[in-house]
């Protein structure tokens, strides 16, 4: 098992790797932003990446729900914490965006709003998870609260399709893809890319997690 483990963390390595090189060698200059315009990159895939972050997250507390089995609870959290760390990469990249984009750090567009939103769910998941002092129970919680909280990433998409007054840019309209081909082949390899990472992290923390709870047994059998 253990050698997979490596072979996945070099892969994940070499797709990041080539997705800067085309992040910075290989995509074509957006005519007004110019370099400021990669950010785009980091921007995109890591919203997606929160996204995915907290679908794992809800999918993982309905099977926790459903089957009590603390694995999925470890699961829902580690994705959770995954998912609140991109969400403030999307946070500060988009702010670095509107500055360049719209002269100011940030403004109420309903895209950032909710975005914003979205982080205060899950920091309050985390915060809520530390204030019950009975594990099973707040998992239990949280499970719930994750559940419900799921609900405003749908939101966050299709803000910028329910508020028509929105000022964030589309990439994707009733015509198509709104980018260069060079755009495109980098935005779907960081995409992959980043997936690799994600999973990779995602890896690393429930087996960090699953180590914290064996110990935490041990200690508590130790001094009975």
């Amino acid at each position: 098992m253990k050698i997979y483990s490596i072979l996945f963390s070099w892969l994940t390595f070499g797709m990041m790797v080539v997705a800067m090189g085309l992040i910075f060698f290989y995509a074509r200059l957006e005519t007004v932003m110019k370099e400021a315009q990669k950010i785009f990159y980091f921007h995109v895939s890591s919203a997606w990446i929160a996204f995915l972050a907290f679908f794992i997250l809800f999918v993982a507390s309905i099977l926790y729900l459903v089957k009590n089995d603390r694995k999925w609870d470890r699961l829902a959290l580690s994705s959770g914490e995954i998912g609140v760390l991109f969400t403030t990469v999307n946070l500060l990249t988009g702010s670095i965006w509107a500055k360049f984009a719209w002269g100011t750090w940030w403004t109420w567009d309903p895209r950032l709003a909710t975005t914003l939103i979205l982080w205060f769910i899950y920091v309050a998941y985390f915060i809520l998870r530390n204030s019950v002092a009975e594990s099973e129970r707040g998992a239990r919680f949280c499970a719930i609260y994750g559940i419900v909280g799921f609900t405003d990433v749908p939101i966050v998409w299709m803000a910028i399709r329910w508020w028509p007054r929105t000022i964030h840019p589309k990439v994707i309209s009733g015509e198509g893809v709104n980018l260069d081909p060079t755009m495109i082949h980098t935005l779907i390899v960081t995409f992959i890319a980043f997936t690799f990472l994600f999973f990779y992290l995602l890896s690393y923390r429930v087996s960090l997690e699953k180590m914290e709870e064996d110990l935490k047994q041990l200690k508590m059998t130790k001094f009975k």
